[in-house]
């Protein structure tokens, strides 16, 4: 029961708190109340008793003493009295030998009969209790005269109106007491949802939109200084400030997107000036032999070579540049393109590319191209500074496991701290340390993937692993291209 109470919202599980712990008060004080109720009447019960057991002896004692047979009746019969309020059932009187004397009803208690049979169930009036199941109560009392004793006084009195009386008073109090009390749950039910209702909507804004918070609306604000519109306008503030954070994260990675791509202007412009100068010598030839076919039809084939190249190359760059490649899945052909954009960065600083891609095309279509694209262009890049003129890169790709395992190594110094809390942490960090390393962390966790820091063993330098699920592409939500 109580974990059940326990998975109920907030919202719910404190009104009904309250209105259980209203109708619990409730609940102990009708128990007081009636605990307290028949006190006073088995108190007026009692008292009852006692006054008629005294009037009875105050009027009998003459007649008994004087063993006056029908005045004791006459006396037994007026007191019994007539008509629907008579409370008297039976009487009799005994002598001192316990002889009776007289009673109301002589067929019951004979003249001179025995009265301890009729005694059975008898107590004194300040010995008698009441239970709610009886109807009538009988009494047993030693009856003096002028300081004798001089017989006793059995009577039984009918108490039954007295009993329906306070069972009817019972329920007026029950039913007077549930309805009070739920009511007042009721309301306090009403009063606390009420006041909770800020904190539901700031719950319920928190989840809607696909886990994108939305900001309470200002008419849904309570007015005043309570902690709930404080609640709701510090929620507000924060939600602005995630739209906020969200927006300048877009922004630096689309301005560290185009850091990237300015690192390859350079080796891309003599990866196409070096072609153009063959292309113009070769338009040169042409013109020259025009009439010599076999030199023609060379000069034809090197400018093909040559267009097709610069081709690939535009062809490359711009893939990586393309906003549009977001839902486009990955395949083989992306990493040759990666390849063809980094190798003009290693011919340029007089290194070594080592690359090792085997990937199955259909595994590798379970990730967005653009944002692994990105990551693997931004940590080559990022080996390709570190390993310095004469150093060497590498890259190795491939499938295990439903992983797709990356693996960067470069023969410079390694990552310095800075580099690392780029990449592997979350707080803040100052600017500069490395190209896109913490776009390549946000992206690798948006695809739900793992990061990870070593050497590289055989040549020294920085060894970084990135491991992505091959998860569905339709579980994967909200990675945009970088």
């Amino acid at each position: 029961m109580m974990q059940l109470f326990g998975r109920l919202p907030l919202a719910l599980r404190v009104p009904l708190l309250v209105a259980v712990l209203m109708l619990t008060v409730a609940a102990a004080a009708s128990q007081q109340v009636l605990t307290s109720l028949d006190r006073l009447q088995a108190a007026r019960i009692r008292e009852l008793a006692r006054l008629h057991v005294e009037a009875l002896a105050v009027a009998l004692g003459p007649h008994v003493l004087r063993e006056d047979i029908w005045e004791v009746y006459d006396t037994l019969e007026r007191a019994a009295g007539q008509g629907e309020g008579r409370r008297t059932v039976f009487s009799a009187v005994s002598d001192t030998e316990g002889r009776v004397i007289a009673a109301t009803d002589p067929r019951r208690a004979p003249v001179d009969s025995p009265i301890a049979p009729l005694t059975e169930g008898a107590v004194r009036p300040e010995e008698l209790s009441v239970s709610r199941g009886t109807g009538s109560v009988k009494l047993y009392a030693p009856l003096f005269y002028q300081g004798r004793h001089v017989g006793n006084i059995l009577t039984e009195l009918d108490i039954s109106d007295i009993l329906a009386e306070r069972a009817r008073a019972e329920r007026l109090l029950i039913l007077g007491n549930m309805l009070a009390a739920l009511t007042l749950a009721a309301f306090g039910y009403l009063i606390i949802g009420r006041t909770l209702r800020p904190l539901t909507t700031v719950v319920s804004r928190m989840q809607a939109a696909e886990g994108a918070p939305e900001p309470v609306p200002a008419s849904e604000i309570p007015k005043g200084d309570t902690e709930m519109a404080r609640l709701a306008r510090s929620y507000n503030a924060m939600v602005e400030a995630v739209e906020a954070k969200a927006e300048t994260e877009r922004r630096l990675a689309e301005r560290e997107r185009f850091v990237s791509l300015g690192r390859l202007s350079s080796s891309l412009a003599h990866e196409i000036n070096n072609p153009l100068g063959g292309l113009l010598n070769a338009t040169d030839t042409i013109r020259r032999y025009a009439d010599r076919p076999e030199v023609v039809r060379q000069s034809a084939e090197l400018i093909e070579r040559g267009l097709k190249h610069m081709r690939d190359v535009a062809k490359a760059t711009l893939e990586v540049n393309r906003m549009e490649r977001a839902d486009q899945p990955l395949t083989p052909e992306d990493f040759d393109d990666l390849e063809l954009l980094i190798r003009p960065e290693i011919l340029h600083n007089g290194q070594r590319l080592d690359w090792e891609v085997d990937l199955d095309a259909d595994a590798a279509g379970a990730l967005p191209a653009a944002p692994v694209r990105q990551v693997v262009l931004n940590l080559l890049l990022n080996a390709a500074k570190a390993a310095g003129r004469g150093g060497t890169v590498s890259l190795a790709a491939r499938q295990e496991e439903g992983v797709l395992r990356l693996v960067f190594r470069d023969s410079g110094p390694g990552l310095d701290e800075q580099a690392r809390e780029r990449l592997l942490g979350s707080g803040p960090v100052p600017p500069g340390g490395g190209v896109g390393l913490r776009m390549v962390r946000e992206l690798v966790s948006r695809l739900g993937g793992e990061i990870s820091v070593g050497d590289a063993e055989s040549q020294g330098g920085a060894l970084i692993e990135v491991r992505l699920p091959l998860a569905p592409a339709t579980q994967r939500q909200g990675v945009a291209a970088c």
